[in-house]
């Protein structure tokens, strides 16, 4: 769960991706599920970075909204600008995303690196 992206962190950190972790907004309980895609996808995002990006560091941003929790994973590396955007995971992803009727969005960012940003609802977390 969401609560464990802090050991994530550190365990990306030893296998040789710095990465930058903030949680934004008040964390609320979430439910079993959408904690769990939540989780999997910040890993799944920082496993690709670890593996695709080459020497690189990554930015994980967990923000908490009034009715969506949002996730952004930034790197740095140069790597996942040749893929054509469906590899990386990304299928797993967008399958548990929609799960829950949000939104994934991942591609090359501006000025290099790779960016994933996923929206899960809440209300789907409460129902």
């Amino acid at each position: 769960s969401l609560r464990y992206l802090d050991t994530l962190a550190a365990q990306m950190r030893e296998a040789g991706l710095p990465v930058d972790l903030s949680v934004e907004g008040e964390p609320i309980e979430l439910s079993p599920g959408v904690d769990l895609s939540a989780y999997r996808i910040v890993q799944e995002a920082l496993t690709n970075a670890l593996k695709h990006a080459g020497p690189a560091t990554a930015r994980v941003v967990v923000r908490y909204g009034k009715d969506d929790l949002e996730l952004e994973i930034a790197d740095t590396g140069p790597g996942a600008a040749a893929s054509d955007g469906e590899g990386h995971g990304l299928v797993g992803m967008r399958e548990r995303v929609s799960l829950y009727g949000g939104r994934l969005e991942a591609g090359p960012r501006d000025g290099g690196g790779f960016a994933v940003r996923a929206r899960l609802p809440l209300d789907a977390s409460r129902s």
